[in-house]
């Protein structure tokens, strides 16, 4: 299965909305969070404050992404500046080709920059283990 596919399974129904039938059932406890449900509390919470700005109070539009990605990727989408890569992103995004970005579907964004991130990070660790490395062998 390509990925795209299974990126569109998850966004399947007209809404964007996560299928309830995915076997996953939310439970608050009263346990503290752990670092990772923090996050994702947070992810949820930025979201809330971009698509409550115009229109529908769940769904971004192309103006709240663009806000969004401006205010709260600006370190990790630094390239993402003008109207025609906000157009792609949306292009992109916006799996129902509803003119709108769900949460499910802002999601896709956060995967992809999550995973990109993660990739630099291992590039920057293993150029600056081969610069010690190097190092080791001049002395």
């Amino acid at each position: 299965m390509l990925q795209s596919e299974w990126i569109s399974l998850l966004c399947e129904d007209e809404q964007g909305k996560f299928n309830g039938d995915s076997g996953i059932k939310i439970s608050q406890s009263q346990e503290p969070l752990s670092e990772l449900e923090k996050s994702m509390d947070a992810i949820i919470d930025v979201f809330h404050q971009y698509s409550r700005r115009e229109g529908d109070r769940d769904t971004l539009s192309k103006m709240e992404l663009k806000l969004l990605i401006e205010k709260q990727l600006a370190n990790y989408l630094r390239h993402v500046k003008n109207k025609a890569t906000i157009d792609e992103i949306m292009k992109d995004l916006d799996i129902n080709k509803d003119a709108q970005i769900s949460f499910c579907e802002m999601m896709l964004l956060i995967t992809r920059v999550t995973i990109a991130t993660h990739e630099h990070l291992h590039e920057v660790e293993d150029q600056q283990h081969q610069q010690q490395h190097k190092h080791q062998h001049h002395h």
